[in-house]
């Protein structure tokens, strides 16, 4: 039987290519698995991902579990000291085992280290605007052919998402 021939035709995922820069930094800062950086909003969710970026893993001389230090802001880290054990609990998940022992926590300014500038504000909402009426109407006359009227609304609706965001 012959050998199964690959498909990939010489071309690598973005992630296999970065996988060792993003292993060798991680490593420099403490960090053993790059997965607790690359995933943080996955590991400890959205909400605590939003005010609180892993910055460093310090293991002790001793090698009985590591302190994970967390950037946060001044009004977060109440918030956070009292999750530190239920964080504690899923960074240690992600390693397999008991490898975090405590967590401290870095208050900053809101726009962090001045080697990192890791900003903490929420991506900013999009301004509601009046509809375009020359999308609008274009939108109409692409879905004027549709006889069932249900059909004819949400072709009007697609057309104007389509329209609107090739014109952004």
């Amino acid at each position: 039987m012959a050998a199964r021939q690959g498909t990939s035709r010489g071309f690598k995922r973005t992630s296999q290519l970065l996988e060792g820069q993003i292993r060798q930094v991680g490593e420099s800062r403490g960090f053993a698995v790059s997965r607790l950086l690359t995933h943080w909003p996955e590991i400890v969710g959205a909400d605590t991902a939003a005010s609180a970026r892993p910055v460093d893993v310090k293991y002790n001389r001793q090698g009985f579990g590591a302190t994970l230090t967390l950037l946060t802001t001044g009004a977060n880290a109440p918030m956070l000291e009292m999750q530190k054990e239920k964080l504690r609990e899923k960074v240690n998940a992600v390693y397999g085992y008991n490898a975090i022992a405590r967590i401290r926590i870095t208050q900053t300014a809101a726009t962090g280290f001045s080697e990192g500038r890791v900003a903490f504000a929420h991506r900013p909402k999009p301004k509601d605007t009046a509809p375009d009426p020359v999308i609008e109407g274009q939108a109409r006359a692409a879905a004027e052919g549709a006889q069932d009227e249900t059909l004819r609304a949400a072709l009007e609706r697609l057309g104007k998402n389509v329209l609107s965001k090739a014109k952004r």
